[in-house]
């Protein structure tokens, strides 16, 4: 399973769009996140994210909860992104799935959605939704 989530809320900063930092509101949209997945009882392989500032912060919130590391990769900073492709860089033991959480922007993460499901969605920033066999799960926003 494939979990998808769009960074929270963030200051504005016309300057450098990579160093903008969660607002109070994007930490409280990170938490929820992680506890609607821990609610869930979700177990992740793997925590992967754009290496922007207020991506790598909400993965930061989220996978604290749920007791994983955090790693940072450049397929998820902008551009065309593929989840399945992403997803695929994780190796775990054993012959499941992996379950994955990939943390990143708009529209990315809404063209990914997308191709891979065929439904058109808009992630609202802290919007979480889940991949799986080519159906589409949308918990927050």
């Amino acid at each position: 399973m494939i979990w998808l989530l769009r960074h929270g809320d963030a200051e504005d900063s016309p300057e450098d769009d990579d160093a903008r930092r969660l607002t109070e509101k994007g930490e409280r949209q990170a938490e929820a996140a992680g506890g609607a997945l821990a609610g869930l009882e979700v177990s992740l392989d793997a925590c992967l994210t754009s290496p922007k500032i207020r991506a790598r912060d909400t993965a930061r919130i989220v996978c604290r909860e749920l007791g994983v590391g955090v790693d940072e990769t450049e397929a998820l900073r902008g551009g065309d992104v593929n989840p399945e492709q992403v997803a695929g860089q994780v190796r775990i033991q054993g012959s499941r799935p992996a379950t994955v959480l990939l943390v990143g922007h708009e529209p990315d993460l809404s063209h990914a959605i997308e191709a891979a499901t065929g439904t058109r969605v808009q992630l609202k920033k802290g919007g979480l939704a889940a991949i799986e066999g080519g159906n589409l799960i949308v918990l927050l926003g």
